[in-house]
């Protein structure tokens, strides 16, 4: 494998992208780098659906989200750094330069269950909740970076994970990762 290699995971709410990112990163001793709304929700000590409805009419949200992800990617020179796991809704288009760039996806159905897992709910509150967040997303990526999260079909890498656990997928990126010189 690369050493230093950069992997670029993306996928939309319910994929798996943060789960799969964090073990690939874990199991290959690489950074874990997922800045997200939440994160900057967090940061700012706000709600995250503050933080939806403020990105949907005001640009520096996902500015500096999709700044500071791609920044502490880049930070190669520092200490303890290097490679790293980059999993957000764009890494794939947001670290060009990414060694692996992995896609997931899974039915709106699927992703809605698991949503309701994680954070609670009902599958016809998320289901219509993660819809509309999916049109407001790929408009905002379309409007500010010309970026179609609909169009995915360069990644290195798409992988269905409706029928397949955390483990298998995990596998598969790293099988793909070592390959990678």
């Amino acid at each position: 494998m690369k050493k230093n290699i950069k992997i670029a995971i993306s996928g939309k709410s319910g994929c798996g992208n943060t789960t799969v990112s964090k073990i690939v990163a874990e199991r290959l001793g690489l950074r874990f780098i997922n800045f997200t709304f939440r994160t900057l929700a967090l940061e700012k000590g706000i709600s995250f659906n503050e933080v939806l409805k403020l990105a949907a009419m005001d640009d520096f949200w996902d500015k500096e989200v999709d700044r500071r992800q791609v920044q502490l990617a880049r930070e190669d020179g520092l200490p303890g750094t290097g490679g790293c796991v980059l999993g957000s809704r764009l890494a794939i288009w947001m670290l060009k330069e990414a060694d692996l760039k992995v896609f997931l996806t899974a039915s709106a159905r699927v992703r809605a269950e698991r949503i309701v897992k994680r954070e609670g709910g009902t599958i016809e509150e998320v289901a219509a909740f993660t819809a509309e967040r999916d049109h407001q997303d790929r408009s905002r990526y379309i409007r500010l970076y010309n970026i179609d999260n609909d169009f995915y079909q360069f990644a290195d890498m798409i992988i269905d994970t409706e029928h397949k656990g955390p483990d298998e997928i995990v596998q598969m990126i790293i099988a793909a990762a070592e390959e990678i010189q």
